[in-house]
């Protein structure tokens, strides 16, 4: 199964938002259970909850993440991902160390949503070797448009981020189904 990891520190607000909103964007443009979308924190407080904001500002778009049990990342998790998915800078960093040779599939999730935007690829793999040469051919910083992280927070930041990686999710969603989206099995 084709699989997506997203990253960010803790684990309860940025990651498991874009998660879950990852998971129904792909679920209703290619069908349920399509593409395993996991996530993971650099500092993951292993266990916890999402945040309070995190689960009301995603469960206000439909999207119900109370489940959620934060994990720390592992190497392991980064080596069955397609691709991995960090919401800043930092954390793609923070993939690299533990993974070099993860590069190629690294990107910050505002990133990969720009360089596969008008991409055509006939599965993720496919769309994701898109990306990186496009990120390797842009003259730009290859970890733009990091996710700002809510905690601690009004709950109106917690909307703006959930809008935020609501819109990505979508935008990297449509790409996949308009390319034919064949996912890899």
């Amino acid at each position: 199964m084709t699989s997506v990891l997203v990253v960010c520190t803790g684990n309860v607000c940025r990651s498991p938002s874009a998660e879950g909103l990852l998971r129904r964007a792909f679920d209703d443009r290619l069908g349920a259970g399509g593409v395993a979308v996991t996530s993971a924190g650099t500092a993951g407080w292993e266990g916890s909850p999402p945040t309070e904001g995190s689960s009301d500002a995603t469960a206000e778009r439909g999207v119900d993440i109370t489940s959620h049990r934060a994990r720390v990342l592992t190497a392991d998790q980064i080596d069955a991902a397609d691709v991995v998915l960090a919401m800043a800078r930092e954390h793609g960093e923070a993939v690299l160390d533990l993974v070099p040779d993860a590069g190629p599939r690294t990107f910050t999730m505002g990133a990969f949503a720009t360089y596969v935007d008008g991409a055509a690829a006939p599965d993720l793999p496919s769309l994701v070797a898109t990306a990186a040469r496009a990120r390797d051919a842009a003259p730009r910083d290859p970890w733009i448009d990091d996710v700002a992280d809510p905690l601690g927070m009004p709950l109106e930041t917690y909307r703006a981020m959930a809008a935020e990686l609501d819109g990505l999710a979508g935008r990297i969603a449509g790409a996949l189904a308009t390319a034919g989206a064949g996912v890899a099995p």
